[in-house]
């Protein structure tokens, strides 16, 4: 073989440029994909709510394709949104964020966010906030209608408002304890029941709807006689409802009682006749 030919063949084993660019990318990929993987893991660790603290101000990227337009912008990256948390959902992994709005009658906007679409972000403490809120409007880029603040774009970014500022101050109440909790479950599940016992079977549609109505405006109202409403322990409506089904039956002794007597008869009929 002549000096040329092992040349040659020594150069054709050798690797070519796009295959060691190829290479070396995949190799910068891998890495930057486990990065990022680590990010995650360090993340799902961490409760939502301590990522992303209740009344704390934060700026959030979120990924390409994921924000309100779809699309990103021209870096590659997505949205960029601002607000204050309002409240996070672990469950459906969701943070909600409080927007203020400017130049317009409503306060605030209220938008939910994916904690998987966030791919940077940022929790701004008060003091920092307060001192770039004044410093937006030393320059005149805040200050603006029901703000103050540094503003806010149409898609909610920018830094917080006077609202916001005022929101971040206030002192959040205590969490709940588990006897709290037990406590208010089990009022629940007695108003449940008590709703159950309104519920009579044996009435027409007309009739029920009546009695809730009543039962609305005067509390103690029973059923009575498989379809008769008895309100106050005074006054009684039978089918089918109308104001002349309203009869009293306690008329009181004294002339006091008669008078109160006539007083809820009168208001059971105005209620009936759907005047009250």
């Amino acid at each position: 073989m002549s000096k040329e030919e092992d040349r040659q063949q020594q150069d054709d084993q050798l690797p070519s440029a796009a295959a060691v660019a190829e290479a070396a990318g995949s190799s910068s990929g891998a890495t930057a994909t486990a990065t990022l993987t680590a990010a995650a893991a360090s993340d799902s660790s961490t409760a939502l709510h301590k990522l992303y603290p209740i009344n704390s101000f934060v700026e959030l990227t979120l990924g390409p394709g994921t924000g309100s337009g779809g699309d990103g912008d021209g870096d590659g990256q997505g949205e960029k949104v601002s607000g204050l948390v309002y409240c996070t959902d672990a469950i459906c992994n969701t943070v909600v964020l409080r927007q203020s709005l400017v130049h317009t009658t409503l306060v605030s906007d209220v938008r939910f966010i994916s904690a998987d679409s966030v791919v940077e972000r940022k929790v701004i403490k008060r003091g920092d906030a307060a001192a770039a809120a004044a410093a937006a409007a030393a320059t005149g880029n805040g200050g603006g209608e029901g703000g103050g603040g540094a503003g806010a774009d149409a898609n909610g970014g920018g830094g917080p408002t006077a609202a916001d500022l005022e929101e971040m101050a206030r002192q959040l109440p205590p969490p709940p304890t588990r006897r709290a909790l037990e406590e208010r479950e089990k009022r629940a599940l007695k108003l449940a029941e008590d709703s159950l016992l309104h519920i009579n079977d044996s009435a027409s549609p007309l009739g029920q709807a009546t009695f809730d109505k009543l039962l609305k405006a005067c509390n103690e109202v029973v059923w009575e006689d498989s379809d008769a409403i008895v309100v106050l322990g005074q006054v009684r409506v039978d089918a089918p409802y109308g104001p002349n089904d309203c009869k009293l039956i306690r008329v009181g002794k004294t002339e006091k009682e008669r008078g109160l007597a006539q007083g809820s008869l009168e208001r059971v009929k105005k209620i009936v006749a759907h005047e009250g």
